[in-house]
């Protein structure tokens, strides 16, 4: 079981990795493409994810940062679970206390140590948001409307006194599975493998065809597009925090080679690139946008309401370097 699992597990830089090549883009990607997931599509990547959060448990690991950027599609439409940089590995019986994770769906109990109240938490963070992510990808928008800035008392209050509304197009069933993974009460939230599949929803599922992604997903990316912002995919490919490190590298090879023979123009040239990389500053195309975000103030307009939902994306908080009980 576990060769098998860890298919539906990848991972980045050096972590766990299994499969093929995931082509089919996150899910990220094709929600801001407006693509519809069905119900029964949803259905099937939470019985996927499921079975991936099984495993992780098993190796004693919470991922912390369940979202769709964190999901990719293969060229099949099956889901991996990807972006392990956040993860904790807990032992025993002992509960996670430093804080980390994706404001937007970071569980409840994620937030008390800002109150001063915090006994820790542990796996169940993950089934709440795969809760989130679920909620999102049936609806297009997350059930709790927060922001990377929003204070995180005020996010407890929202957890507390606003109540997750459904669609009434939606199936009873759904609804009572996303109600038990948005327990606000870790206690009482669903956050295992074996009480999903004890749900009636699930019980007609072949969990070892799942296992094995043999259940054909509703949703498969088109295999002729690159299911990526092709501007986003090229920035983190050719962009460096030294853009003119290899240039100046070049240079100085050049000029030892050169040795007395080197040109005034050569020298000066290599001076104005080293002053040019001691001063240069990497544009951050996401923290511009969340500053102006910032600027605009608290009101909540149509324009701006698109993103409010994409506000879950790159605003990762950090984490203590250690994980205690």
């Amino acid at each position: 079981m576990e060769a098998i699992c860890q298919v539906l597990v990848s991972g980045r830089g050096g972590h766990v990795h299994g499969g093929g090549p995931a082509l089919g883009g996150d899910l990220r990607y094709h929600l801001q493409q407006n693509v519809h997931f069905s119900e029964s599509t949803v259905k099937l990547y939470v019985c996927e994810i499921a079975l991936a959060l099984h495993y992780l448990r098993s190796k004693r690991i919470i991922h912390r940062d369940i979202k769709p950027d964190n999901i990719l599609l293969d060229e099949d439409g099956h889901t991996h679970l990807t972006d392990f940089n956040i993860a904790a590995v807990v032992k025993d019986d002992l509960r996670a206390t430093s804080i980390a994770g994706t404001k937007p769906y970071m569980a409840p109990e994620l937030f008390q140590p800002f109150e001063g109240t915090h006994p820790g938490y542990s796996f169940s963070v993950d089934w709440w948001s795969l809760g989130i992510t679920a909620y999102e990808l049936l609806r297009g928008q997350r059930p709790y409307i927060m922001r990377s800035s929003t204070p995180a008392n005020e996010i407890l209050q929202t957890f507390h006194n606003v109540h997750v509304s459904y669609p009434a197009a939606w199936s009873t069933e759904i609804k009572f599975l996303l109600g038990k993974l948005l327990q606000v009460n870790a206690e009482k939230r669903l956050s295992s493998l074996s009480e999903l599949q004890d749900l009636e929803y699930l019980s007609d599922v072949n969990w070892d065809a799942v296992l094995a992604k043999q259940v054909p997903p509703g949703f498969i990316p088109n295999k002729r597009r690159l299911n990526c912002d092709p501007t986003f995919e090229l920035e983190e490919m050719i962009l460096e925090s030294k853009p003119l490190h290899k240039k100046k590298k070049r240079l100085a090879r050049k000029t030892k080679e050169q040795g007395s023979n080197s040109s005034p123009q050569t020298d000066k040239l290599q001076q104005r690139l080293e002053n040019v990389q001691r001063d240069f500053i990497v544009f951050n195309r996401e923290r511009l946008r969340r500053a102006k975000e910032d600027e605009e103030g608290n009101d909540i307009s149509a324009k701006e309401k698109y993103d409010i939902i994409e506000d879950g994306q790159n605003n990762n908080i950090d984490p203590a370097a250690y994980v205690s009980g």
